[in-house]
């Protein structure tokens, strides 16, 4: 939504509210006991809703700017990769 705020003030666009929802869909299969837990993200489903003055189509071309400046929609739509690591008492800790 910040986004929205943003490129709507460099479009010159006027925005008087925002709501927005997020539902994610996700599963979890295998076992914590059995060290075989696998997490899944399914889908995620957004509705935004915008109050403004402004010309439909305007509007418009805030949230797709919008949208394509999001580092987290873009991660989502676009996978990057993933790296981690873990210290414990301040040594490495290998997980295979």
């Amino acid at each position: 939504m910040t986004q929205v705020s943003r490129y709507g003030h460099m479009l010159k666009v006027s925005v008087t509210g925002m709501r927005m929802r997020v539902r994610a869909r996700y599963r979890v299969t295998g076992s914590v006991l059995n060290d075989s837990v696998v997490g899944a993200m399914l889908g995620a489903e957004t509705t935004l809703e915008i109050d403004s003055p402004a010309d439909p189509a305007q509007v418009a071309r805030v949230v797709r700017n919008a949208e394509r400046g999001c580092f987290v929609m873009q991660a989502l739509l676009n996978p990057i990769p993933v790296t981690g690591q873990t210290v414990l008492n301040g040594q490495p800790l290998v997980i295979e």
